[in-house]
């Protein structure tokens, strides 16, 4: 039914500025103001949709999964851009001194952005 069909993901922050900024200057990724919200364009025609909310939750989960060829070097750039990664230390989750998971999976490492929407850089396999 829903072969041939696009389709974005969204999720909401609180602060339209400050999520502009992060996104399109920290990050680097392109951004395009709409009176609904914010775009994130992606390679191959990917858009994400974030949109204003007053009462914004945070997620508890992943929102958006970035893939790059190095987690390492991502992570130095990244840190260097004054991103803060969360670091586990659990029975089913241990990240190292960089906030990197280099467990079973995929090597992965996780940040917030001003919302308190958690992100990832992840290896791309």
């Amino acid at each position: 039914m829903f072969k041939n069909t696009h389709a974005f993901a969204s999720y909401s922050i609180n602060d339209i500025p400050k999520a502009k900024q992060f996104y399109g200057e920290t990050l680097g990724l392109e951004v395009v103001e709409t009176k609904e919200g914010l775009e994130l364009h992606f390679a191959g025609g990917t858009r994400v949709f974030l949109y204003p909310k007053p009462n914004h939750t945070p997620a508890t989960f992943t929102t958006l999964n970035l893939l790059v060829d190095d987690v390492d070097r991502a992570v130095d750039e990244m840190t260097k851009r004054g991103i803060r990664f969360e670091h586990y230390n659990n029975s089913e989750l241990k990240t190292d001194e960089k906030g990197i998971f280099r467990g079973a999976g995929p090597t992965i490492a996780w940040f917030k952005d001003p919302a308190g929407n958690i992100l990832s850089v992840l290896a791309a396999q």
